[in-house]
């Protein structure tokens, strides 16, 4: 077992690979998953603590089928997202590192699996982030299709009205995430494939890599010649065709990576 100077030589050693890759990228293709959130204190969903991990059956009762049948679960949920806790997130140093990115002119698309806005919120453009499992800061009317902020349906649910309907056609309102049972929006998979497919460099950060389709943009990056960078707490399904692999603390390691090297 190498003692701990060997082992931080070799982080910083790859430190310093992966930002000359960095420098020379052209179109930087990143993938976040739930890990880049856990430091703003949001729970991610498959990790050792995660919440389908530790409460398996919670992944069940979140179908799009249980969700859209039973005016109770719709009222669970609503109260849910009415606890404070669930709005007091903020960006943290791994996001703000993603902003910086951008800011050099590095970062063509930002992929994530995250539904909590943090990203925007950071800075990152709107135009860049593909939401591919949809994000909890607006609605959904599940009949007529319309959306909105959020915050209007929990005004409503404050009020009284615990299982609120769509004021135009009378439908089931969600949050606008996808839940188990539905479908991604085919034009958002698309152009995450797109980009992946184009890119010269992907940097999936924070995520498992096991939830598909979405996981494929990384074999798909790879086939096309991009090198691939993974950074994750755990192991990740994707390991064996990364060009480099990092277990590190997302909130350190990523603003090291994106630090221009020096002249």
């Amino acid at each position: 077992m190498p003692d701990d100077t060997t082992e931080v030589t070799d982080l910083e050693a790859a430190l310093a690979v992966i930002r000359q890759w960095i420098d020379e990228a052209q179109r930087i293709v990143v993938l976040t998953g739930a890990g880049i959130s856990t430091e703003s204190g949001i729970p991610d969903f498959r990790g050792p603590q995660g919440l389908w991990t530790q409460n398996p059956g919670a992944a069940q009762k979140a179908t799009i089928q249980n969700y859209m049948a039973d005016s109770e679960v719709r009222q669970r949920s609503w109260q849910h997202r009415l606890e404070p806790a669930n709005w007091r997130a903020e960006p943290n140093a791994g996001h703000a590192a993603l902003v910086e990115l951008e800011r050099r002119g590095k970062l063509h698309t930002l992929i994530t699996q995250n539904v909590d806005g943090l990203h925007q919120k950071a800075g990152s453009s709107a135009d860049r982030v593909i939401e591919i499992h949809g994000t909890v800061q607006e609605f959904i009317c599940m009949g007529c299709e319309m959306r909105g902020d959020i915050q209007r349906v929990l005004d409503r649910v404050r009020d009284g009205d615990l299982d609120p309907e769509c004021r135009d056609c009378g439908g089931v309102l969600k949050t606008a995430t996808i839940s188990f049972g539905q479908s991604l929006v085919e034009h958002d998979l698309q152009r995450a494939h797109d980009a992946a497919a184009s890119c010269d460099l992907l940097l999936a950060i924070g995520s498992t890599l096991a939830v598909y389709p979405i996981a494929g943009v990384v074999p798909e990056a790879h086939k096309n010649g991009a090198r691939i960078v993974i950074l994750n707490g755990e192991a990740t399904e994707m390991d064996s065709i990364a060009d480099a692999v990092l277990r590190a603390q997302i909130g350190e390691a990523l603003p090291l990576l994106v630090t221009p090297l020096a002249n």
